[in-house]
């Protein structure tokens, strides 16, 4: 049959696929956990969609589904620090801005990062600029000096 004749409801197009980082995929136990935990997610909403013949949402399920599975795939286990002299991935690290303002960050994998929940990616330009130091150093941040005042 000619594509003419198929109503326009009846197809789908396939979503384009989500980028995936060139960055290795470096994960905390918790940031593991959410990846599984979605890919659970991902297929159980995948599976009703079928169920119910909904394309649309079949697409955009299969699409997050095909994302997330490479990202456990590739997913690099990372344990906590053992030490905390210097900042490193997992570390917790506070810093003292000139202004006064104290923030704490964690060093995290990058789709475990939520900066409003104070984690941040380990690519970040803060979190770069943080690795490797230790409590007292100085580090350029947003413009401005900050000082590391602890790390756990």
């Amino acid at each position: 049959m000619s594509r003419a004749f198929v109503k326009e409801q009846d197809t789908v197009d396939e979503l384009p696929d989500r980028l995936i980082s060139e960055h290795p995929n470096l994960v905390t136990k918790a940031g593991l956990q959410q990846i599984e935990a979605e890919v659970a997610r991902l297929d159980a909403a995948h599976a009703a969609a079928q169920a119910a013949g909904d394309r649309a949402e079949m697409a955009a399920t299969a699409r997050d589904l095909r994302y997330w599975s490479a990202r456990l795939g590739s997913a690099e286990l990372v344990p906590p620090p053992a030490e905390h002299a210097v900042v490193q991935f997992g570390s917790s690290v506070s810093i003292e801005r000139d202004d006064g303002r104290r923030q704490t960050y964690r060093i995290v994998g990058e789709d475990e990062a939520d900066p409003t929940k104070g984690s941040i990616s380990y690519v970040s330009p803060l979190a770069r600029a943080l690795a490797g130091k230790s409590v007292g150093d100085a580090v350029k941040v947003a413009g401005a000096e900050a000082e590391i005042t602890e790390i756990g």
